[in-house]
């Protein structure tokens, strides 16, 4: 065990002294999760300026301006009245205004009974959600307006006299529909993007420490270290053991180096600190698996980068580091269920969002040390051939 132990010191001291390995493992990871949180500021709580053309200036078109004034809809819109559609046209395409809402001149009267307007919504591409958003106040005014509607012409028709119809519509304003949406979190927080990006780029920066374990093995061999090494009276697993040792080690430092800052310097939550131990501790013995297996796979230092460049990057798209897996569509989110870094970052999503960590941890752990043994086996088959090679 000794030995293994001054196999593994000797490599993290050469690993240190790289200093691709320094940037790569906990400077890159760091300013990454730094910019992400400076591009995503604000993005947890949105608010936008919405443009309102009112033509009609009736008693109806006065309801839909006192909704969008309501309290609830001023914590994420700031209504702003316009006097023509050219402004409101302006406005949208200057960025000023995130959309606009044109009400026209007879939507009163399509109100009570005349021909139906629509009631027109400037958009711009550049600002999606602000125009979603103006649509969906609409369309929930107008319904709310045709079940007004529905209400009276059905009392009327059930034998209602005809000059109760306006007691009948104040009557009928009142009410809501029985039906309705509203907006709760599944846990007891949100997710934030460095919340999220925190993890998914450490994990990232991590897999590239495959290519550095793998392209050592050459350095040595080519150097002669490798065979000084095995031509001394110790074992062979103590060679692959020191050489594990300091890949986990080195993985640990550089994804528990982002935990530290991340939640210390831009209050990221990823979780409780030792189901966040589990999940890493986990990612540190996959990474030992996959740059064994790149080792063994591998015939010369090129093959070698070549091969760990493939396996990151592959593992890092299908994974979801670079998206929101909640947000991707379903074939990516299930294909994220083959690799260890997806099953991470499904459980640092679901820790974050305040979720019980045994449960959250539990189906991950077991995911990714079942990746780690696979590949672990893929390993040990071609180790033996790649020592003495």
């Amino acid at each position: 065990m000794r030995t293994a132990l001054l196999i593994a010191h000797k490599d993290l001291r050469q690993r240190m002294r790289d200093r691709s390995a320094l940037v790569l493992g906990f400077v890159a990871p760091l300013v990454i999760a730094a910019l992400m949180s400076f591009a995503f500021q604000g993005t947890d709580s949105f608010h936008t300026t919405l443009d309102l053309v009112d033509q009609d200036h009736g008693e109806v078109s006065a309801a839909f301006v006192q909704m969008l004034h309501d309290p609830q809809v001023s914590k994420v819109l700031t209504v702003r009245a316009v006097s023509s559609i050219a402004r409101a046209r302006s406005d949208v395409d200057a960025g000023t205004a995130g959309a606009a809402i044109v009400v026209p001149s007879t939507f009163t009267a399509a109100a009570h009974g005349g021909r139906p307007t629509p009631v027109t919504v400037l958009a711009s591409v550049d600002h999606a959600i602000d125009a979603q958003l103006a649509e969906a106040l609409t369309h929930s005014f107008t319904a709310q307006l045709d079940a007004d509607r529905l209400s009276v012409a059905t009392a009327l028709a059930a034998g209602a006299p005809a000059r109760s119809a306006p007691a009948l519509a104040s009557a009928s304003a009142e009410l809501r529909l029985p039906v309705s949406t509203v907006h709760a979190l599944s846990g007891r927080r949100a997710v934030t993007a460095i919340g999220y990006y925190g993890p998914a780029m450490g994990i990232f920066f991590m897999f590239f420490s495959i290519g550095f374990g793998a392209r050592g093995f050459f350095m040595e061999r080519r150097g002669g270290t490798l065979d000084r090494i095995m031509a001394a009276p110790v074992p062979a697993w103590s060679l692959l053991a020191g050489k594990s040792l300091a890949t986990f080690a080195y993985g640990v430092a550089s994804l528990t180096t982002m935990y530290v800052v991340t939640t210390v310097a831009f209050h990221a939550y990823w979780g409780p600190p030792w189901a966040v131990a589990a999940i890493v501790t986990c990612l540190a013995i996959t990474l030992v698996a996959l740059t064994a297996a790149v080792t063994t796979l591998s015939r010369t230092e090129r093959q070698a980068d070549g091969l760990a460049s493939i396996v990151t990057f592959g593992l890092v798209l299908l994974g979801g580091n670079f998206i929101v897996l909640a947000s991707a569509p379903a074939a990516v989110r299930t294909l994220a269920l083959l690799t260890p870094n997806g099953w991470a970052l499904r459980a640092f999503t679901d820790l974050s969002t305040g979720a019980s960590a045994g449960e959250a941890t539990a189906g991950p752990v077991l995911a990714i040390l079942c990746f780690a043994l696979v590949v672990g086996v893929l390993a040990a088959v071609g180790s033996r051939r790649a020592v003495r090679r």
